[in-house]
């Protein structure tokens, strides 16, 4: 009797041991991990702190007329005759600009841009350390390869120095995907932490939705990928845990829902029109049927999903690079995903690759062209969309660790597999520096001539008096009174409803000085009512619209 009770003790002392080296070990690994993400943060950080500084210094980093309107639109809204949430706007989707606006209220900040920076750049570190996140779960060395892989792209690192709104994007994104492959994986295994997962993954598509219309497709591919698993797994659940995970699904699914909802009210209160983002004259689809000469050839896609895919595909490419090393590395990130599809996890290279999926149908219906360099029309223009794949090709390079790690048992393969690979994106990255990152080109193609622009009407308003009202489409010259520090509660802008149509009618009783260009309202006004204005400067840039700064007689 005595003799077992010591044995029981023995085996107590040695179960207890068990417990505490079990518990040491992961108490060793969860304190591994934080010191990788904060590694990978400061990394990130000090990245994105350096480049920005870089384009800052070679003032480049407001060449994209996207960029600047970014910056004015959230300025505009506590800078305004009518400050507020209507000058939002009806197009652009909100959440960027709500963002910006503690950055702006600075003049110093606004002046230079760096307010609309500063965003990006948070961003841009959140979306590396999800690129982390997502691929850690299956290999730390995966997770790092991935990151570095899109960390280091050269135009994901010169856009994360502007104030458009892809980066912010990309971090919403990721994690979305992070959030609802960690459900899916929840409900795999019964955990019952899985409605949790689905709350966190609806605020990240929330936050999508209301950044980018990407994000609507990206919800409907998201929901599409768990539901169903929800559905059928959910009967293995406890009457308890079933309970709990179906109110955080309805509450997921509500939050989901009401973002673009939400967004829709907005431009119903406003213009009188739920879908006036896509049908109003603002829209993307007036905008190409204003500037499309008639007779003109449809843009390369137009009504067809198969080649505006491609071109779609041939943008990420060349945001990776534009030799035959940038095509090899695209080619073989989508063949390790579909491998990785098939062999571990569907979904996360599913949902990874979405955007194909949304820009083919973009490019097709939604008069969303883009132009390359390299194909007809030979030109420039949206390229910065091909960064959203950028995220899946970084994730097909850590797929690509994980099937080596599972086919090959030497334990060098996957370590030599990332050197192979970290060597090949080197060459492509070391190239498109060489070539100059392409979206820093296109924005340099398209924005030089409205910057030099800007520059002009800037020296012209700072010789105004210094309270001075002007009339003007400030959507066109928002960053020449950016430069020039004029607030915009001087100005009777688009964006001042009721007034700014009847100023459109009596321009010169409206303001003491007007500002027209070519192909705009304004112009288009003076035309019909000249009466009491004189013009005081003409400015006359090669590609851009013919603008004249008019002063009024009667004020």
């Amino acid at each position: 009797m005595h003799m077992s009770s010591n044995s029981e003790l023995v085996v107590s002392k040695a179960r207890l041991g068990d417990l505490q080296e079990g518990i040491s070990r992961l108490h060793r690994e969860a304190s591994a991990y934080r010191y990788n993400y904060l590694i990978v943060g400061a990394l990130l950080a000090s990245v994105a702190v350096l480049v920005l500084w870089f384009f800052y210094s070679r003032n480049e980093i407001l060449l994209s007329g996207d960029a600047v309107a970014h910056i004015n639109i959230a300025r505009r809204v506590f800078d305004s005759r009518t400050p507020g949430p209507m000058q939002l706007g009806t197009v652009w989707l909100p959440l960027p600009h709500v963002l910006t606006i503690p950055f702006v209220v600075s003049a110093r900040l606004w002046k230079s841009g760096l307010g609309g920076s500063i965003p990006s750049v948070i961003s841009y570190v959140i979306a590396g350390l999800g690129i982390f996140r997502l691929l850690s779960i299956w290999s730390r060395l995966a997770a790092w390869v991935a990151t570095l892989i899109f960390a280091a792209n050269p135009n994901v690192l010169y856009v994360q120095t502007t104030a458009l709104n892809e980066p912010m994007y990309l971090a919403c994104f990721i994690w979305s995907v992070v959030f609802f492959v960690e459900a899916n994986r929840a409900l795999l295994r019964n955990h019952a932490n899985a409605g949790r997962w689905l709350e966190r993954g609806a605020i990240a598509l929330a936050a999508a939705i209301l950044t980018r219309y990407d994000g609507w497709f990206l919800a409907f591919a998201c929901w599409l990928t768990v539901l169903p698993i929800a559905v059928k797994r959910m009967r293995s659940f406890p009457d308890e845990q079933r309970q709990t995970i179906r109110k955080s699904a309805v509450k997921a699914l509500l939050l989901t829902a009401l973002a673009p909802t939400l967004w829709l009210a907005v431009n119903f209160g406003s213009k009188g029109n739920a879908l006036d983002f896509a049908n109003g004259p603002y829209s993307a689809k007036a905008i190409a049927e204003r500037t499309t000469a008639n007779g003109a050839a449809p843009y390369p896609g137009e009504g067809h999903p198969w080649t505006a895919g491609v071109y779609f595909e041939k943008a990420a490419q060349l945001n990776m690079g534009e030799t035959g090393v940038a095509r090899l590395l695209v080619i073989f990130a989508a063949l390790a995903s579909l491998f990785f599809a098939l062999r571990f996890d569907w979904q996360m290279p599913a949902l990874l690759w979405s955007p194909v999926v949304f820009y083919a149908l973009s490019i097709a219906y939604g008069s969303v062209p883009i132009f390359l360099p390299v194909w007809w029309p030979f030109s420039y223009y949206n390229l910065r969309y091909g960064l959203e794949l950028i995220p899946a090709i970084a994730g097909g390079f850590g797929f690509a660790i994980v099937l080596l790690r599972q086919r090959w048992k030497w334990q060098y393969a996957p370590r030599l597999g990332a050197c192979c690979l970290g060597v090949l994106a080197v060459l492509s990255y070391w190239n498109a520096w060489r070539a100059t990152p392409i979206c820093l080109r296109e924005v340099r193609a398209n924005g030089q001539a409205r910057l030099q622009l800007d520059a002009q009407l800037a020296r012209v308003l700072e010789s105004l008096p210094a309270n001075a009202t002007i009339l003007a489409y400030v959507g066109s010259h928002s960053g020449a009174f950016e430069m020039a520090g004029i607030p915009f509660r001087r100005t009777i802008n688009e964006g001042i409803y009721l007034v700014w149509d009847s100023s459109l009618r009596h321009p010169a009783a409206a303001a003491d000085y007007v500002i027209a260009s070519a192909d705009d309202p304004v112009a288009a006004a003076i035309e019909a009512h000249p009466d009491s204005l004189t013009r005081i400067a003409e400015i006359d840039v090669p590609g851009q619209a013919r603008t004249s700064v008019y002063r009024s007689l009667t004020r």
